[in-house]
């Protein structure tokens, strides 16, 4: 695990999203990412039952894994993902993100996830309340906020979730908590500059690196921007 990166909050973190990626040549996109300095690299693990589509599973990620040295973000959009953990962390999950939706035991996933000795994240769709956040702002190392509807790549940012965005980041600061706070979907040059104006401190983005002319151009660009 790479927690110089994770620990860096002087600067906004960049997490590319492997799923707008070749899936027949994982290993050469994770070499991609990492070559084009992104500060992490997200995985994206749908059931095609929490969402309608299917991603990859533990195995890939294990691939990913082996091809590159960047920190693992992923991002379990499955049902039940307490059942689901332990593959992961041994596939080489850095940070393991699971769904306020998907589970009635979210303590206690969150709380086996930090057993397991790697990072906790919950992720909240962009419908769900925000009053669901504060309880939770304590119990894991990072808020995930859905800017898009989770389950397929290339979707339009949601501004209306920037609100939740900001309040999230109020609770976190005047908590004065380590927790740290990523946005996911529809990401490019405009809204990852609304989403880090609103107080994001990682931005998720696939669609909009992986179709740039210079991914390592566009990593800088959404970093600086």
């Amino acid at each position: 695990m790479n927690d110089p990166i994770y620990m860096q909050k002087d600067k906004t973190l960049i997490s590319t999203s492997i799923l707008a990626g070749d899936f027949g040549y994982l290993a050469d996109v994770a070499k991609k990412i990492e070559q084009a300095g992104s500060d992490w690299l997200h995985v994206d693990i749908m059931d095609g039952q929490f969402v309608p589509n299917i991603s990859m599973g533990h195995q890939a990620t294990a691939a990913i894994n082996r091809a590159t040295d960047l920190f693992l973000d992923v991002h379990l959009m499955i049902y039940n993902p307490f059942e689901y953990v332990e593959r992961f962390v041994e596939a080489g999950a850095d940070m393991i993100t699971i769904h306020i939706e998907a589970t009635e035991e979210v303590e206690e996933t969150l709380k086996y996830i930090k057993r397991c000795n790697i990072k906790a994240g919950l992720a909240f769709n962009p419908e769900t309340s925000s009053s669901m956040i504060p309880k939770y702002l304590d119990q894991c190392d990072m808020i995930l906020l859905m800017t898009v509807h989770p389950g397929k790549g290339g979707q339009p940012f949601i501004p209306e979730v920037l609100e939740k965005v900001e309040l999230t980041r109020s609770w976190i600061d005047k908590l004065k908590l380590p927790t740290l706070l990523e946005v996911d979907g529809g990401i490019n040059a405009e809204s990852g500059v609304l989403c880090k104006k609103a107080g994001a401190d990682i931005l998720v983005s696939g669609t909009y690196l992986f179709k740039a002319p210079d991914m390592a151009q566009a990593i800088k660009d959404l970093r600086n921007g």
